[in-house]
This record gives structure tokens, sequence and C-alpha cells, in this order.
């Protein structure tokens, strides 16, 4: 372009039409991007919001841009030789003028979500659903176990809230989280291999380095990939135990889970049971339990019960609404067996939920309480993964549910309608024609969307010998299945295209 026709240009493109234009591009940003990281803040997956509104401040800062330095070449130009320091300061402003509205099109979209005003940048940039307290109480601050109780024929007395550590790893957070835990009267911990790839582990046996005694702990037969399946060797069963004693640092664990367990065939092989014997004899482990959260857990949780030899059970409980599961922990109780409770907080969605956000920081407390109020339960366990949580959690300790809890607990329930997968349930597992695994496949996205645990949620996806591509073009028998009306088929592909990464 020639210097006359920049310049004629220049003088058609004066200041005001600069300011309007960077004004729009703020206004389009205000609404566009900061409606898109409302969303993000949210905890929903960006691959399932609509870009639709990230196109106008685009073309607007391309525009403004444009008019800018056009404005600020021409004014620098027009400038006459004896009044070039004149010139060089309208050069300046321009520049400026520049710098400050691509400044205020991010400052804007972020000052439109100040309200979530716990959410650190990263946690909007890196799609991290926040799930702690967005206004933690002063009376929360140094809450400590308040209540012990009898985990069943171990005898020994363990925190009612106890350590979850699968999303710990080893570095001064994860172990200072445990270490503060122990403080604070938390005896009971729970970790597996396959917990951050050994990383709860390693982290754990640096925490309790000199406090051995004063921790219950226990973990899994099983490796970093997973679960070992029936048929394994003993020596492959003893072989994952004695690695997790070194990654402890410990001669040995006090409990040790058949992880997951999903089948009949895992609960009752016999080569599990001789290796654990062998371990007690050996002076390694001291008790043995299962965990499980799967279709079929009554069944299984039914025939440990009957077995005899399990000390520990561990299954998924929560409000509502399986009125059998309370009637097995009490035949569990009866029978002398300990019952840890596990995913308490029935899909952790209560972060995302924009009608719930005043309320938010306190359901995890009433959640627990709920729990707690079954004497027949020793304790529940919950992941710890941020210092703020050990006051959250810790202060719904030895406390009793309120009315206020139950109203809180019902809103919860009204507003996940059509959106938790009850993954014990597997209702909708005999429509599949193709066999698809429906209830892992959402357990998946819930610890994609809901826990953000992303990388875990990929990794197991990824290891499903069927995937939820089967569901494209089918016929969709499922559609119809779920008890609590998920919409099976438009979740499925949903996740699919969330946990391959694949954008639509």
């Amino acid at each position: 372009m020639s210097e006359a026709k920049l310049s004629k240009e220049s003088r058609t493109v004066s200041g005001r039409w600069v300011a309007l234009a960077w004004a729009a591009t703020i206004l389009f940003s205000w609404w566009g991007i900061g409606s898109y990281l409302g969303i993000l803040a949210e905890g929903n997956d960006r691959s399932l919001i609509p870009r639709g509104p990230l196109v106008p401040p685009a073309l607007a800062v391309v525009v403004s841009l444009v008019l800018t330095v056009i404005w600020a070449r021409g004014l620098g130009r027009d400038a006459a030789a004896p009044a070039h320091g004149l010139g060089r300061r309208r050069f300046l402003v321009g520049s400026a003028t520049t710098l400050g509205g691509l400044a205020l099109t991010l400052v804007a979209p972020i000052a439109r979500n100040w309200r979530w005003k716990t959410i650190a940048l990263d946690e909007i940039f890196l799609n991290q659903t926040p799930r702690m307290a967005e206004n933690p109480k002063r009376e929360w601050a140094g809450a400590r176990v308040q209540a012990y109780r009898r985990l069943g024929r171990t005898g020994v007395e363990v925190s009612d809230v106890s350590f979850g550590s699968g999303r710990i790893k080893p570095g001064k957070g994860g172990e200072a989280i445990a270490s503060e835990a122990i403080d604070r009267g938390v005896n009971y911990f729970d970790t597996a291999p396959d917990y951050s790839a050994t990383g709860s582990e390693t982290a754990l046996g640096r925490a309790m380095k000199g406090r051995r005694d004063q921790m219950f702990l226990a973990t899994k037969f099983c490796n970093p990939e997973g679960n070992l399946p029936a048929g394994s060797s003993v020596s492959q069963y003893m072989n994952v135990v004695e690695g997790s004693l070194k990654r402890l640092q410990t001669d040995y664990v006090d409990l040790v889970h058949i992880h997951s367990c999903d089948s009949l065939e895992r609960l009752l092989d016999p080569n599990v049971h001789e290796a654990f014997d062998r371990l007690k004899q050996q002076g390694k482990v001291r008790f043995l339990g299962f965990s499980s959260h799967t279709p079929n857990l009554e069944q299984i949780a039914n025939t440990a019960i009957d077995d005899g030899r399990f000390d520990v059970m561990m299954l998924a409980y929560h409000h509502g609404p399986w009125p059998n599961l309370a009637s097995i922990i009490d035949r569990a109780h009866a029978a002398d067996v300990g019952v840890v409770a596990m995913k308490t907080l029935k899909g952790a969605k209560h972060r995302g939920l924009l009608e719930y956000r005043d309320e938010a920081d306190s359901y995890s407390q009433a959640a627990f309480r709920w729990v707690l109020q079954n004497p027949s339960v020793s304790c529940l366990v919950v992941s710890f993964y941020a210092p703020q949580q050990l006051d959250e959690y810790l202060y719904a300790s030895g406390e009793a549910p309120s009315l206020g809890d139950t109203a809180l607990l019902e809103k919860y329930d009204r507003l996940i309608a059509g959106k938790h997968c009850f993954q014990h349930c597997g209702a909708c597992l005999d429509s599949c024609p193709e066999h698809l695994p429906i209830d892992d496949v959402l357990r998946y996205r819930m610890y994609f969307e809901d826990y953000g645990d992303e990388k875990e949620a990929l990794r197991l996806y990824s290891k499903l010998e069927i995937k939820a591509d089967v569901c494209a073009g089918c016929s969709a028998p499922c559609a119809h299945a779920c008890p609590f009306e998920i919409p099976i088929p438009e979740r499925t592909r949903e996740t699919h295209r969330m946990l391959t990464l694949e954008r639509g």
C-alpha cells in the first residue's frame, strides 16, 4: 500500500472509530468469551460447549487491531518533522491503545466471572471443576476427627471420616495433606498400587514415617495397571503386596482388599485366598477385605458375608436409592464384618451445578452425616487432595444429620436427575446388543467431568475392549432402559467424543 494511500486512509480512521471498535471488542468479550469461561467454570467439558459465542469477539479483535494500526501509523506519518515529538507520542498512544484493548479482551470475561471467587485462573483455563467449598466457614478451621467406630472383627477403632488417597502424589503437597490428616486424628488410610500410578502409596509411605503405629493402612491386590484377574497365580498376588510394602516403606499392611470386585470368580479365587493366608503367616498383612461398586454388588456382598473369610467390605453407599443395601450393611455388621462406605458424594456433581452454587459448600458434610447416621457403617472413605478439604470434610465427623441436611440432599437429587449413573444398578446392561459396559463408560465420564481426574478417565476408557463408538448408528434399545431416566444413547455418544478427545 502506497504512503499516499495509507495517509489518505489514516485520515478517514479517527481515534473515535478506534475507540468504538475496542469498546465493541470488550463488549463481545464480556458476553462471548465470558460466557464460555463461565460454563467452563461450572465444570463442563469444553468439547461439549458451543464455540459460537467465541466468533464475534475474535472478529472484533481483528477489526480493532487493523483500525488501530492504520490510525497509529497515520498519526506518525502525518506529524511534521518539527513536531516529531508530538507524532511519536501519538504513535505511542496508538500502541498503548492496541495493547490495552488486547488486555481488556481478556480482563473483561475474567471480571465477568469474578463471582466464582475461589476459582483460580488455572481452573478456568484448564477446565478443572472446583470441588471444595467456595466460602469455607470460620468454624471449620482446624476441624478434627470427633468420633471413632469399631471396624468389625478387626477390633480397631477407626476415624469415622477416613482418608482416601486416590489422587495424592509424591511431593510436598500430597505428603503434607496426609501428614496433617494424621495430626487431626484420621487413622484409617486407603490406598492402592493403581492410585496415581503407585504415587499414592509412595506419598503415604513418606508421610507416615515414624508414625506407622498411628495408622490403620489398607491397600489392594492389584498392580499399577489395575486389578489382577481371577486365576492369577499365588505368586502374582503375593508379589503385588510385596511391591506395596516397599512403596509404603512398611513391614505390613493392616488390610488388603480384592480391588473393585466385579465377579464371584475374583471374590472366591482360591489363589488369592492362599496368597492372603501365606502373607498373613509371614506377618505382612492382618485382615482381608474387598471393595465393590459394580452392578452385582449385592450378590458379591451377600456371598462375602456368607463365606466368612472377609473381615471388611468397602461398598458404594450414599443417600438413596438402594434400600436393600442398608439391610446388607446391617447383615455385615451382625456378622462382625467392618463396613467402609465409599462413593459417598454420589457423583460429586455439587460443584458443577449452577443452581446449587450457594449451598454446595455444605453438601459434602450433609452427605457424610447421612452415611454416618447408620450405626452399622464403621467409617467412610473420601479422597483428600487439597488442604482445605481437611477443614470441610472433618467438620462432619461425629455429627448427626439435621432437617436442613435432608432438604439439601433432596434438592441435590432433583438437580442430578437424569445425569448421574448409579453404577451398581445395571438395569440397562442387558438391553445393549453390542454388550457395551454402559456403567463403566458413564463412570469414567464422571471421573472426567465431576472428579476432575481427566487423565485417569482417559486411561481407563482406553482400556475398554468395547467402547461407545458402537453406539453410532445403533437403534438404541437402551434408550428407555434406565430407571433413573438417563438418556443413555446421548450420554454414551458424548462420552466417547469426550474420552477420545474427538471434537464434533
